[in-house]
């Protein structure tokens, strides 16, 4: 087969939400954006990857995929994934580590590995060892500025749906309102149920570490980014002085970050981000790098990715299905059922995407 890479279409899309979504640091969430590529070889077979944003960025994401890192694929040999990474991260590395060029390296790494999945005529869960056919799932809410009626009701949906795990957000200005706010909703939650919080990098150390001390009582699973993500001391002062374990990952960005963030010992349920990482390859080193700490891996957004991800490594943490659902514009459903998510028994990702569903919030396309 010739592995060679003959063209490059990339795509970026805007896509409204079904209802306004609310966090402590990001504030109001209208849209979330996919930027997607296919990759197509000189054997004409093809390969989809894709990254997505809280609705900001994508534009400059696209940008970078199109100006600097496709044009420099094509051409390349298609099944030197790792040195393909290696080289994109290096073309731009003088002007950017993490962040846009991150999101942007996931798209294309995605796509390789899609391909390589293909060429091999497995699924990419049994392509990288893996022989579950289940993965815990929990539901990653979206809900600050949700009433206690909102509240309840979505809660009471995603304990119908069959989620044995529920996550909210916290982070409102008044600590008070904030603890009384999070007891309200622990005790609509069974206590047979996963309670994760999530403070989307809100606090400094002091408030962290106040606020993780009220919880205590509350049989939280997890604390998720009581502050910011690269400020490792502080991430590690809060671990060592509250008891409940703390969580990360979608904000580290680079291998490098998760190196740190894992050193401080405090970080018990590390949440890597394919999509926000730089893709498959680095999130099976961040994989391993827990392994070899005795920790689960486990994941943030793009479920209907991480579902073949956390599938194919030996040490499966939990699956966050998010509120921006990118599974709705799949042509294959995400499975799920009773707390666990399948991976799909396709050929490649399985991840495809339905053009017909897209194509009113395309925003821009680009052939290489």
């Amino acid at each position: 087969m010739n592995n060679k890479i003959k063209s490059i279409v990339s795509n970026h899309y805007r896509i409204p939400l079904a209802e306004v979504l609310y966090d402590a640091k990001h504030g109001k969430h209208t849209h979330f954006e996919l930027i997607t590529v296919e990759i197509t070889l000189e054997s004409n077979l093809t390969g989809m990857g894709y990254t997505y944003t809280g609705g900001k960025g994508g534009s400059a994401i696209h940008r970078l995929l199109v100006d600097d890192l496709a044009p420099v694929l094509v051409g390349q040999e298609a099944d030197k994934v790792e040195q393909l990474w290696k080289m994109l991260n290096w073309h731009v590395h003088f002007v950017g580590r993490g962040g846009v060029t991150s999101f942007a390296i996931a798209a294309l790494d995605i796509a390789l590995w899609d391909l390589r999945a293909k060429s091999e005529q497995l699924p990419l869960w049994k392509l990288l060892g893996g022989n579950q056919t289940e993965v815990q799932a929990y539901a990653g809410l979206i809900d600050l500025n949700y009433s206690m009626e909102r509240e309840q009701e979505v809660i009471a949906k995603k304990l119908e749906q069959g989620y044995r795990g529920i996550k909210i957000k916290v982070g409102l200005d008044d600590l008070e309102r904030d603890i009384q706010r999070t007891r309200s909703i622990r005790n609509l939650i069974p206590s047979d149920i996963e309670f994760m919080v999530d403070a989307n990098m809100k606090w400094n150390v002091q408030d962290a570490i106040w606020i993780g001390k009220a919880m205590e009582d509350l049989s939280v699973t997890w604390f998720e980014e009581p502050t910011l993500p690269d400020d490792f001391a502080a991430f590690r002062s809060i671990g060592e002085q509250i008891q409940i374990p703390l969580a990360q990952g979608e904000n580290l960005h680079t291998l490098f970050e998760f190196q740190a963030a894992l050193q401080t010992n405090v970080l018990q349920f590390p949440q890597p981000d394919v999509g926000t990482i730089g893709g498959i390859t680095p999130w099976l080193h961040v994989a391993k790098l827990c392994a070899d700490r005795d920790l689960m891996v486990s994941s943030h957004g793009m479920h209907e990715m991480h579902v073949s991800l956390l599938a194919g490594v030996p040490n499966p943490g939990y699956l966050e299905v998010h509120s921006f659902p990118i599974d709705q514009y799949m042509l294959h459903p995400f499975q799920f059922s009773n707390g666990t998510a399948r991976p799909p028994d396709v050929i490649g990702h399985g991840v495809v995407f339905d053009q017909n569903k897209l194509f009113s919030f395309l925003l821009e396309n680009r052939f290489f």
